[in-house]
């Protein structure tokens, strides 16, 4: 793994929290696809499932006190674990939209990495 690689993963804490997630619909019409700045940051989770980069997710994370946060993510890195990890990959989410108040709500469940 690169250093570049290595800096841009401690911007994604990892979340220690179930989350369901769920790709978000294409529109119709084609856009240039746009970039996102790391300025609302983001998480890094385990998964069975390997999304591709690039992919917008709808997110819903389930916190201990019943509540959930619902928030639109991009996925930023996709890498393969080995066999005997917790999960097949290990996936960082970026924020593209999220409620104010909510990062600090996720302050909670995540550690760094």
């Amino acid at each position: 793994m690169s250093d570049q690689a290595q800096v841009v993963r401690t911007h994604y804490p990892r979340l220690r929290a179930p989350v369901y997630f769920n790709r978000l619909a294409f529109p119709l019409f084609r856009r240039k696809p746009k970039r996102f700045e790391d300025r609302l940051g983001g998480v890094s989770v385990y998964t069975d499932d390997e999304p591709v980069k690039g992919t917008p997710l709808k997110i819903e994370i389930f916190l201990p006190d019943g509540t959930t946060v619902v928030c639109r993510a991009e996925v930023a890195w996709v890498e393969t674990l080995p066999v005997g990890a917790p999960a097949r990959c290990d996936v960082g989410l970026r924020f593209i939209a999220i409620r104010p108040g909510d990062r600090e709500r996720l302050s909670s469940v995540t550690e760094n990495v």
